[in-house]
């Protein structure tokens, strides 16, 4: 793991010998929590817990700070500790001890972030996608929020697994195969007297299934009985019958291929592309565990769960786990999927965290409900992660121009055209850059403003999709960061090239002492992020330190810099940012161009 020599934060520091102090006078630890301060004219830090100690201990508040501000005045990093208000403590740091933090900032492996101090074995369950479905721009969300997760919590420690978790299973299956057949009836996988082996070679293509799955779907509302054929496919195919298997198999790999192209260009990955067909065969046993635990009933020739509990304070309906015609649904392959984690993977997860969308709060809550009655996990270690849609400018769900659902592989097009325009529009590339170079900025570019514009907000929130202000290069955008750390690194190189080297970091400046306060703010920020799983905070950290590198380039020179000791301090310090905002921007799934 990164990080081994860790170095602990000034805030942690500070807190650490706050608390202490608190600890000396007989009063909670907990009253010597230190933050950044809202007046940084006044102060670096502050720390507030007077208040709160003198009112449990009975205590006048100005005398207690003023006790702890002598404690804290002995410390070696701490320039002054001083009272003001009704007991607040303003804290200054020593330009030795952020000088320090920033050259450790600048060579550690993790920028200065540090570990989680619990970390779990934990599958994110993510990307959800249906096989023969055309990826949305709904995908979008759970794509980039679960991916950014699994960066960041295994960067602090955690031993993560990151799934798709495939819509493979459901009435979907049975269009697919009962609009081939229609098509092609002849097919082999049609006659249930063959018994094999089936052509390896998929008798359909990608665009094939965009086209038989809609018309099947269109049909199948139209008309209850071609419904009701889908229906019975689906029922044989969850019994077995090996055509259909092996159909289901060509639809699924010819799926996945496409899916893959998508989910690159947004820099999604997993580490299993496992899919609700995968635990099938669990499915049996799992019934019966709920029938012999008697937690299961018949009903209407349908089994059920019942999981209301007498505190609830709104209807919660019974899960079905298997429906009158014998099929199962995304209850049962969910419950299945979770007992197939705990049984089979290694090491144990200790945490399933399921990236999906807020308005399925309700299904996760019965299958939770239904999987800790059953023993299969322990309450509270499944978690669901909802988000917020991504909406156009009437406020309702992002649709095309013609009102249908926008295609996420369209959407990716638009972004990388978007950024091509942006980047001309801006002046933005070397005149010696090749075509290459100019496509991979381009589509870095794209990625940046994808990412960033979904992530820096709110998950629990919607937002307006506006690709005209996710590409700009100014404001608070994915292109304004890229911009900010290629500035950075073009800084160093030619500074390096006029034969100028970083040295000893020596904090003085105002600017420099903002600056490195903003980075030491990185270590809360992700642990922030982890314990809340909100990338927004990570996306406001690296906006900040952007505008806090822009505010020192403007206020110091730094490799115009005529002494030679500040400016090896300066291009030290700009390394320290590069360090911190490269690691940041790489958590978040963002690739950083070389130049632009």
């Amino acid at each position: 793991m990164p990080g081994s020599n860790i170095m602990a934060s000034l805030i942690n520091e500070l807190s650490a010998a706050a608390s202490a102090a608190f600890e000396a006078m007989g009063l909670e630890a907990r009253w010597g929590a230190v933050r950044r301060s809202d007046k940084p004219e006044f102060a670096d830090f502050q720390c507030n817990g007077a208040m709160g100690a003198a009112k449990s201990a009975g205590r006048n508040p100005r005398e207690i700070a003023g006790e702890i501000a002598a404690a804290l005045k002995e410390h070696s990093m701490i320039l002054s500790a001083e009272v003001a208000g009704p007991g607040f403590i303003n804290i200054r740091v020593s330009d030795e001890a952020m000088s320090q933090r920033a050259e450790f900032i600048r060579t550690d492996d993790m920028a200065g972030a540090e570990p989680a101090p619990d970390p779990k074995v934990t599958v994110i369950d993510f990307g959800g996608p249906n096989v023969a479905k055309p990826m949305h721009v709904g995908h979008l969300r759970s794509a980039v929020i679960g991916d950014t997760l699994v960066r960041l919590l295994r960067f602090l420690g955690d031993k993560v697994t990151g799934d798709t978790h495939l819509g493979d299973w459901g009435l979907q299956m049975g269009h697919l195969v009962t609009e081939l057949y229609d098509e092609q009836p002849d097919l082999i996988y049609f006659d249930e007297s063959f018994e094999g082996p089936y052509p390896e070679e998929p008798p359909v293509t990608i665009d094939d299934l965009a086209r038989l799955y809609p018309a099947a779907s269109a049909k199948a509302k139209a008309d209850a009985a071609r419904n009701e054929r889908s229906q019975k496919a689906v029922a044989e195919l969850q019994a077995g019958r090996a055509g259909y298997r092996a159909l289901l198999r060509h639809f699924i790999n010819v799926s996945v291929e496409a899916l893959k192209i998508d989910y690159e260009f947004l820099n999604v990955h997993f580490d299993l592309w496992k899919g609700e067909s995968d635990v099938d065969h669990l499915i049996p046993g799992l019934v019966e565990k709920f029938k012999t635990a008697g937690l299961s009933e018949e009903d209407d020739g349908a089994v059920i769960v019942r999981i209301e509990r007498e505190s609830d304070k709104k209807d919660m309906p019974p899960i079905m786990l298997v429906n009158s015609r014998g099929g199962t649904g995304y209850h049962t392959t969910d419950l299945a999927t979770i007992e197939d984690r705990m049984e089979n993977m290694e090491p144990t997860p200790e945490l399933m965290l399921y990236v999906v969308d807020q308005r399925q709060a309700l299904h996760f809550e019965q299958v939770f409900r239904a999987a800790e009655m059953l023993g299969l996990i322990d309450e509270g270690h499944m978690e669901h992660i909802g988000f917020g849609t991504v909406n156009g400018d009437d406020g309702k769900p992002f649709k095309t121009r013609e009102g249908g659902v926008l295609r996420l592989a369209d959407l990716n097009t638009m972004a990388f055209e978007e950024a091509q325009r942006k980047i001309v529009e801006a002046g933005k590339l070397p005149e010696d850059m090749s075509e290459q170079e100019r496509h991979e900025v381009a589509a870095a570019v794209a990625l940046a403003a994808l990412r960033f514009s979904d992530l820096h907000n709110t998950r629990t929130s919607n937002y307006v999709f506006d690709l005209d202000r996710f590409t700009s290069f100014e404001g608070k955008t994915g292109p304004y960061l890229l911009y900010a750390a290629v500035r950075i690194k073009s800084v160093l190189r030619k500074a390096a090239e006029a034969g100028f080297k970083p040295g000893d970091i020596k904090i003085g400046h105002d600017a420099e002492r903002a600056l490195v306060l903003q980075l030491d703010a990185f270590a809360a920020a992700l642990l922030q992020a982890r314990e809340k799983r909100m990338p927004h905070v990570l996306c406001e950290h690296v906006y900040n330190l952007a505008q806090g590198f822009s505010a020192f380039y403007a206020a110091l020179p730094i490799a115009s810099e005529e002494d030679a000791d500040l400016r090896a301090s300066r291009l030290a310090l700009s390394a320290a940012v590069l360090n911190q905002l490269e690691t940041g921007l790489d958590l978040l799934g963002i690739r950083i161009p070389e130049r632009m």
